[in-house]
């Protein structure tokens, strides 16, 4: 059944939101990680940037964060994570992807779109299982700490990848956005970078530039 407007579900317990297009598919599946202390409310305002032929789904981050809300590493007490702070949220993700939970979803791949801490969840996704990634989108976000050690056999080559970050964020400074534009570039993606004068968040330009980018990697 077509689910034009969002829903929300139950896959095993975890609760997510879902936007299933008409038709039978296949459709794309868009998938929408959120950042630290988010839920699975919180990356909608993306919806409408996005293709209206794709199902998207916006899962809630699988720990509770200590000021409220959900995150994506289990007892986040250092700094800045490292790729393996999030390998049981990837375990638990390719999990699902499953014709069982979605029937009309293009399985064989994913795209990811993920903002600030969700956007290094996607990253490190994508470098440990590149073979199901279609495309990747990191928005505020930052490179896990030893993803560096993950880059040297190029598994994003030719991966399309589009990056947007805000010169004035004081929470993911920019010069994290750089570094990981630099590193999927190593890997081997065909970066879009997007960068303006606002904080930790998207201007319309950056937007408008996400939605372009899906509409030349559709």
């Amino acid at each position: 059944m077509a689910l034009d407007t969002p829903q929300t579900i139950e896959i095993e317990g975890w609760i997510m939101r879902l936007r299933i297009p008409p038709g039978d598919g296949p459709h794309p599946l868009i998938v929408l990680l959120h950042g630290w202390t988010g839920d699975e409310k919180a990356m909608w305002i993306f919806a409408p940037r996005l293709p209206e032929n794709a199902i998207l789904l916006a899962p809630r981050g699988l720990y509770p964060a200590s000021m409220g809300g959900f995150e994506w590493q289990e007892n986040h007490t250092r700094g800045w994570p490292r790729w393996d702070d999030f390998l049981p949220a990837i375990d638990t993700l390719l999990s699902i992807f499953i014709p069982e939970n979605f029937a009309s979803a293009d399985l064989a791949q994913v795209s990811l779109v993920g903002f600030s801490q969700g956007a290094a969840l996607a990253y490190s996704l994508a470098l440990l299982h590149p073979e199901r990634v279609r495309s990747l989108v990191g928005l505020s976000g930052f490179m896990p700490e030893g993803a560096a050690n993950l880059i040297s056999k190029r598994p994003l080559e030719g991966k399309p990848v589009f990056v947007a970050h805000g010169k004035q964020d004081v929470l993911v400074p920019v010069d994290r956005a750089r570094q990981a534009v630099s590193l999927l570039q190593q890997a081997g993606a065909q970066v879009s970078y997007c960068e303006h004068d606002v904080g930790h968040k998207l201007n319309a330009a950056c937007f408008r530039s996400m939605q372009t980018f899906f509409e030349q990697t559709a």
